[in-house]
């Protein structure tokens, strides 16, 4: 016997009319689906991605702010990672590292999720949810603020955040078991910012996990050779000379400078929608894939009548597939539970209106609206590309060659010192 009201006892009981039948589905329809173009992030950014990668940060800038007015919250954390990078990408370094520390501390907010917010996505889809970031995005947070902090000169908060990358990876691949690796790009910075201290066991460890990270290093192996024979690591130097015989890497005489130069090169990897079977589910459950933006161009660094292509330390395309594969287990898994979830809201509507027909119809609505989240950190690199330069102290002009953008850059190299020159090539 049921225990609601009875508001109407005079009157037989009657199923819904076809009119609220109607109705009813559109309220579930409008309330579960709600995330249409004019919600999605990606789409929304087009302008101020396109000023972007132009060079025209100030329009991106402008562009970003009129989003942030009207961008639900779920999209927050995402302007500051575009903010940051803009900022960063223009010279702009202070700046970026207080955006990108806003953006660090929102993450960390983020990663403990409500079970409200769960139960919501089941029922409709993942772009519903605060995106809070793919792992390898977090860790390019703490990569750029230790850029930052290099181009200011402010080399132990350099290596703070250089730690923190390494820290954060080690956590994910021993505690977490996940199948990562550190980034080449964080131990070849930390070598560099160990080596402009003095610190050269320090800075040979560094460089030497840079170079099992990523052995096609080619010139950037100078360090390493020359710190292996300054802190007597007899057998480490008797290998690395057998293996780069052409490198040379004479002793830095009192009044020699060096010069790193970080390209961020390219344009990261943007997310689409694939299906992929799980049971006897088919189509139905749908996951974002990784797919490149064209390939990343070749850059060649240029200064006083010294001339190399840039060498790829870190490919982010490459990082980004290993660290969202990782995923694809879990998310299958979750919108299993999410069509299981709307089967039973669809066998609901059926019950209360009593038309199967209108259940059935439900069920197909609410599966149109799983739709993978598409969102990411596309103002992030595709590559982290390094040449590095020995010269006389003083002032130098650093030319810098990707097809058709050409930009100089002007950079002072202190004796004995390691300056870091960060450049952002499309």
């Amino acid at each position: 016997m049921s225990n609601l009201p009875d508001i109407a006892p005079q009157a037989p009981r009657a199923s819904a009319s076809p009119a609220a039948r109607w109705g009813l589905l559109f309220v579930l329809a409008s309330s579960l689906l709600g995330t249409g173009c004019a919600s999605d992030y990606v789409a929304r950014t087009a302008s101020a991605r396109s000023a972007y990668q132009a060079s025209d940060y100030p329009r991106a800038l402008r562009a970003l702010d009129d989003e942030q007015k009207e961008a639900p919250e779920r999209d927050q954390l995402l302007l500051l990672l575009d903010k940051g990078m803009v900022l960063h990408a223009s010279g702009q370094w202070e700046e970026s590292t207080k955006v990108l520390a806003q953006a660090d501390e929102l993450s960390a907010l983020l990663d403990v999720t409500s079970v409200s917010e769960e139960a919501g996505i089941l029922l409709s889809n993942e772009r519903r949810r605060a995106y809070r970031g793919e792992d390898f995005e977090k860790l390019m947070i703490s990569v750029l603020q230790a850029l930052n902090y290099a181009e200011l000169g402010r080399d132990e908060d350099a290596l703070v955040e250089v730690r923190r990358v390494n820290e954060r990876l080690e956590k994910m691949i021993t505690e977490e078991k996940k199948p990562y690796e550190q980034l080449a790009i964080a131990r070849y910075l930390g070598g560099v910012l160990y080596e402009d201290q003095h610190e050269w066991d320090s800075a040979f460890i560094d460089y030497m996990k840079a170079y099992e990270l990523e052995p096609r290093l080619g010139g950037l192996v100078e360090p390493l050779l020359r710190l292996a024979k300054k802190t007597g690591r007899d057998d480490a130097y008797a290998m690395l000379s057998q293996k780069f015989p052409d490198v040379a890497h004479d002793a830095l005489g009192p009044g020699d400078g060096q010069l790193v130069v970080v390209v961020e090169a390219g344009l990261s990897p943007q997310k689409e929608r694939a299906s992929r079977d799980y049971g006897d589910s088919g189509d139905l459950i749908e996951v974002p894939v990784y797919r490149d933006r064209g390939g990343t161009p070749p850059v060649r660094v240029s200064v006083e009548g010294q001339a190399q292509a840039a060498v790829t330390v870190t490919s982010l395309s490459r990082v980004a597939q290993v660290h969202l594969n990782d995923r694809i287990g879990r998310m299958l898994a979750k919108q299993l539970a999410g069509a299981v979830a709307k089967a039973g809201v669809a066998a609901g509507v059926g019950a209360l209106t009593k038309s199967k027909e209108l259940g059935l119809l439900a069920f197909l609505v609410l599966n149109a609206g799983n739709q993978a989240d598409l969102r990411s950190w596309l103002s992030l690199p595709a590559e982290f590309q390094v040449a590095r330069f020995r010269l006389p102290p003083g002032k130098h002009t650093v030319q810098v060659d990707a097809p058709g953008r050409p930009t100089t850059h002007l950079v002072e190299v202190r004796p004995g010192r390691v300056e870091v020159l960060v450049v952002r090539s499309y």
